[in-house]
């Protein structure tokens, strides 16, 4: 093995003839005949390597989607509730408080934590355990949340990510989903796919992209179509936070300039001011944005791009597409229950998209713009009219859930990938 050099040469020393992993299979194999075991249980084998031991190891029987299984390897919120309780009473937190501190506990790691589903057609989510042991851990030991709600543990599930942008169709795939709610749809999961396919362009159909994200934790069962394919979806906010970071990295390779935006972006809920931001988006982000991507010119291109810069996991809790009384508002941030000392502002945004066509003026039109010109566009003064009735309707329905809240309200509006204009409300 010293002498392998190449990490795919590597690989097939392991499965492949006589490499360790294979071998230990086979043992595992010949051990169920009658002469060793009677039932062998494994978890935590990839179907890469099931795919790649192939004979090694034939006689396995995949049952992760039988619906008695479901939660083993997760938590029930009667669990986790159960873990609470026991922590707050550790914690030696009132009596009389006690249920309003579990309550609180559990909706906060039901925003970060919850959302896993291995059975079609079960409407039964899981907790993670790795997330929420983390979360246990710290709370029982400080008596306080953790400062971040991702485990650097699973921070390595990025690396998956990565693996995907690189595919030609999973770009978009990525993008797509940092939408609330969007799923991705798929006929059935791949049963087994081995390094030959993942190294091989021609396998990386759509089926292939959504089978590895959900083997690897980062996509999660949600229910059938009515033509009865299988949905998947982001499981949570801090699988979603992932795929922001995969996002911004794609999308501004360099360090300094992603700097530079997530320091316009800190204004936003620093100082209430928008300005530095949409600056910044206009001159930075949509630069990156090349001709043949105007298929993406859409609402969801511009909250990417401002949910990339301004998702903040430690001081708020961050939804795209939050519903108020069966409507949804873009983007809102609202402080961390734990977090409300500070003296920053929650967020309300809503965006609109003005297309070039729509404006009837080409991108080298719309640059040369004024500002007074770009706001009298009469395109855009319909836009921030719609854009402000709702902010002002979600406005009040936020107030009305949460109370006591520090909102800064705002429309953006962007004209193709060329200008972005806002108006803040009082």
């Amino acid at each position: 093995m010293m002498g392998i050099h190449n990490d795919k040469e590597r690989y097939n020393a392991l499965v492949h003839d006589e490499g360790i992993l294979r071998t230990l299979f086979k043992a595992v194999k010949s051990s169920t005949s009658g002469s060793g075991f009677d039932r062998v249980f494994i978890t935590g084998v990839s179907p890469v390597v099931l795919s790649d031991i192939t004979s090694g190891y034939n006689i396995a029987k995949d049952i992760y989607f039988k619906k008695q299984l479901n939660d083993i390897c997760g938590f029930t919120e009667k669990e986790v509730i159960s873990a609470l309780v026991d922590i707050v009473e550790s914690c030696g937190i009132e009596s009389g408080k006690s249920n309003g501190a579990v309550e609180n506990a559990l909706d906060i790691m039901k925003t970060y934590y919850n959302g896993y589903c291995f059975v079609p057609r079960l409407n039964q989510y899981i907790y993670n355990p790795t997330l929420c042991l983390y979360f246990f851990d710290q709370f029982q030991e400080m008596c306080d949340y953790p400062r971040k709600m991702l485990d650097s543990n699973l921070a390595t599930d990025e690396s998956k990510l990565e693996y995907v942008a690189q595919i030609p169709m999973g770009r978009e795939i990525i993008v797509s989903m940092m939408e609330r709610d969007n799923h991705l749809e798929v006929g059935d999961l791949s049963d087994r796919f081995g390094i030959r396919e993942m190294l091989d362009e021609s396998f990386k159909n759509n089926m292939f992209i959504v089978s590895f994200l959900y083997y690897f934790g980062v996509l999660t069962l949600a229910g059938e179509t009515e033509d009865l394919n299988l949905k998947l979806k982001v499981p949570n906010l801090v699988m979603q936070s992932l795929y922001v970071e995969r996002v911004q990295r794609m999308l501004l390779p360099e360090p300094a300039i992603r700097d530079e935006g997530r320091l316009a972006a800190a204004k936003v809920y620093q100082k209430g001011d928008m300005e530095p931001l949409c600056n910044f988006v206009e001159n930075s982000y949509f630069s990156v944005f090349k001709n043949r991507d105007y298929r993406w010119a859409n609402e969801l291109v511009l909250k990417t791009a401002f949910l990339t810069l301004l998702y903040n996991d430690i001081i708020f809790i961050m939804d795209s597409e939050t519903e108020l009384k069966r409507r949804y508002a873009d983007l809102t941030m609202i402080i961390r229950p734990d977090k409300r000392y500070g003296k920053i502002f929650d967020v309300l945004i809503e965006f609109k998209f003005v297309t070039l066509k729509d404006a009837c003026m080409t991108g080298e039109e719309a640059k040369r713009l004024s500002k007074e010109a770009l706001y009298g566009l009469p395109q855009i003064k319909k836009a921030f009219e719609e854009g402000e009735k709702q902010v002002i309707q979600y406005g009040k329905h936020l107030d009305e859930k949460y109370g006591n809240l520090r909102l800064q309200k705002f429309v953006v509006v962007a004209l193709g990938f060329e200008r972005v204009c806002f108006r803040k409300l009082t």
